[in-house]
């Protein structure tokens, strides 16, 4: 046997030494576990991380690794109904890990897509017993927590069989659908307008309440007042009476003089009205003769007519016949 066959002997024999070597060789890091089978029966499961051996060559000993770490499995735009009959669309997830690799290799084959398929419907059917037997606004209500925690146990026995642990549920939104969201507006609508209008009826009624106490009073107080006025007219009347009762007392000849010159003002005055009286008038007392036969102010001339002023046709034989000598001339707008 010459070198280059011992050459190619010793290459053959340290490859399959080293074959040999690595395919006994597995690692298990602290986020894996693994499942070692013999003849596809399981004959150990390894959770701790380390360096692991087998029977060399996978044609024995195989095995699986399988992963650890936390999974996550999301639900979108799930259209649910509730207590009533009315309809939410719900986005959800949940998470999970592998807890029992032997049970999850048993009865899953070791398969994530069919665990996560078998999650899928124990899931979907827990989210629908959950908002089946509550009112329309619990899932909008305190009570989310408490159903997010109902859906977590009815899950977990299911995946547990499975060698599934459920870590958490969690519902992301709940949605109304369009239909039921506008029901939902028109009712809220609905719901205002009528509380508005009570809100205003009652307005109404407390304003004419108050208008109608406020007319009471007013009238109340206008009436008040003009008793208190009537009695104070009254009251000043009397005292008017009684100081020209005292004036006439103290001096009667002076008062009738006084108030003649009170009457010839008035009547005299700025008024335009054409007066006619006869000379001897008792309205002209002041303006007469004295005892001694002189005039007591001055001899009046005759009337005239004021602007304005119509007088009366006199017949012909009137005409030639001198004016009264009694008579006032009435004085122009302003004269005193």
């Amino acid at each position: 046997m010459n070198n280059n066959n011992r050459l190619i002997i010793a290459a053959v024999v340290v490859v399959a030494a080293l074959y040999v070597v690595f395919s006994s060789i597995y690692i298990v890091n602290q986020r894996e576990q693994a499942i070692v089978m013999r003849f596809g029966q399981i004959t150990d499961v390894h959770t701790e991380p380390g360096i692991y051996f087998k029977i060399p060559t996978s044609l024995v000993d195989t095995v699986q690794i399988v992963d650890g770490r936390i999974q996550r499995y999301d639900i979108a735009n799930m259209l649910l109904q509730v207590k009533g009959g009315k309809f939410y669309n719900v986005d959800a997830f949940l998470t999970y890990r592998i807890a029992d690799a032997r049970k999850f290799r048993e009865r899953l084959q070791g398969d994530l897509t069919q665990a996560e398929d078998r999650i899928a419907t124990r899931f979907n059917a827990a989210l629908r017993q959950v908002y089946g037997l509550r009112e329309f606004s619990a899932a909008l209500s305190e009570q989310r927590g408490a159903m997010m925690q109902e859906a977590q146990d009815l899950i977990r026995p299911d995946a547990a069989d499975l060698g599934i642990e459920i870590v958490d549920v969690r519902i992301l939104r709940t949605d109304l659908t369009k239909e039921v969201s506008d029901q939902t507006y028109n009712r809220m609508k609905a719901e205002r307008l009528a509380e508005a209008a009570l809100l205003r009826a009652r307005g109404n009624q407390a304003a004419q309440s108050l208008r109608a106490i406020a007319d009471r009073q007013s009238v109340e107080i206008v009436a008040a007042a003009r008793r208190d006025s009537e009695i104070l007219r009254g009251e000043g009347e009397a005292q008017r009476s009684q100081v020209f009762a005292s004036a006439y007392n103290v001096n009667p000849e002076f008062f009738e003089f006084y108030r003649s010159m009170q009457s010839y003002r008035t009547a005299l005055g700025n008024t335009g009205t054409t007066m006619v009286l006869a000379p001897d008038s008792e309205f002209f007392h002041y303006f007469g003769a004295d005892a001694g036969g002189n005039v007591g102010i001055g001899t009046p001339a005759a009337p005239k007519p004021l602007s304005g002023a119509i007088a009366p046709a006199k017949p012909a034989a009137a005409a030639a016949t001198p004016a009264p000598s009694g008579l006032l001339p009435l004085s122009p707008p302003g004269a005193q």
